[in-house]
């Protein structure tokens, strides 16, 4: 059942991802260029660098057309290195809502690139 938390302004910049979180104690979500509904997450992980090893990135979750069960996922490349995690996911959070977007965007192109037919990729190649 869901539940509605006013949104508490003191903890962040709504208009960044990690003080969207913050405010609104929530994930983002998007319309997706393709249609469908997307959450976002930031993620760290092992860099395997010695001098910074946390990065992060976004993760987005694609949800199902009108059921609440995910459908697949699209994830950025690392965007933050950093000596800790919590610095690390402080960098990704800074991002503004509309670069998100457009990340998310530019991975639904990239994905539809890559799951075009051989056929029709090979007819545009001299294009």
């Amino acid at each position: 059942m869901g539940r509605f938390i006013p949104p508490d302004h003191s903890k962040g910049d709504p208009n960044t991802i990690g003080g969207y979180m913050a405010v609104h104690d929530r994930p983002a979500a998007f319309e997706g260029s393709d249609g469908a509904s997307y959450s976002v997450e930031i993620v760290t992980d092992d860099s395997g660098d010695k001098e910074q090893p946390f990065a992060a990135y976004l993760l987005f979750v694609r949800w199902g057309h009108g059921d609440p069960v995910a459908s697949g996922h699209l994830e950025t490349e690392f965007l933050s290195y950093a000596p800790s995690e919590s610095a690390a996911r402080e960098i990704v959070g800074a991002l503004r809502l509309n670069d998100v977007k457009s990340k998310l965007d530019a991975l639904i192109k990239a994905k539809r690139a890559e799951d075009r037919p051989w056929w029709d990729a090979m007819g545009s190649e001299g294009n």
